[in-house]
């Protein structure tokens, strides 16, 4: 079997000052490239929590984490984020777009910050991007112009347009209406199988989350089941 993408082994999360709340308890985890998994459970499970540790966002209290066979855990605060810049993409539930910029605006700008491609270059890989959501002729507009599932594609665009190996999703189709949430399903799932991006998602959605490769439960803290989707 090829080397996981991701792999998390041992992580703890301890939250609280004098009285200690583990959010995360002892989780190992591995994240192949192209899958596309879901982390579900009740409130207060800790998915989200897990979700920010897969994504560099917070710091285990223990356990290690390892992309593409770097110990993500031993960075420093500038390697970490460097890292989630260039190899990482994030969805939110809410889509954090810049309201005093353009839809091709807010999917450039990380880019030209990380200056990875000469300016031109980067705006029509962006329009390509934009295209491939179905958002090609919204480039101009500002997000309040959008549809709430238009902005959610925008941030999705904003997201994969640096090319991650990795989309981690906190609740993306949660203030979507179900037509523009199946939309946002079918986008990550053409990442995984068509383009390679791994996809995790928290989800509280079981009927999305049973439409994706690989369903994990958590419980506590703890992973209570892994579950593949059957053939």
């Amino acid at each position: 079997m090829a080397a996981a993408l991701l792999r998390a082994d041992a992580l703890v999360r301890d939250l609280g000052n004098g009285v200690t709340h583990r959010v995360i308890d002892h989780v190992d985890l591995t994240v192949q490239e192209g899958e596309f998994l879901a982390l579900t459970g009740p409130s207060g499970s800790g998915k989200s929590t897990l979700l920010y540790l897969l994504g560099a966002l917070d710091r285990p209290t223990c356990g290690r984490i390892f992309l593409e066979g770097v110990d993500v855990s031993a960075l420093g605060d500038d390697e970490r984020a460097r890292l989630r810049s260039e190899r990482l993409g994030f969805v939110f539930q809410f889509h954090f777009l810049l309201p005093e910029l353009s839809v091709l605006e807010n999917v450039v700008v990380p880019l030209w910050h990380r200056g990875a491609m000469p300016r031109e270059q980067i705006d029509r890989h962006a329009l390509s991007v934009l295209g491939s959501l179905g958002l090609a002729e919204l480039g101009s507009r500002r997000p309040h112009q959008l549809s709430g599932g238009q902005q959610q594609r925008v941030s999705i665009a904003r997201a994969v347009a640096g090319r991650p190996k990795l989309l981690l999703a906190d609740e993306p189709t949660g203030n979507l209406d179900s037509k523009n949430g199946e939309t946002v399903m079918e986008i990550f799932r053409d990442l995984a199988e068509n383009q390679g991006i791994a996809v995790v998602m928290v989800t509280h959605e079981l009927s999305f989350a049973a439409r994706t490769h690989r369903q994990i439960e958590l419980r506590d803290g703890k992973i209570v089941a892994d579950r593949l989707r059957a053939s």
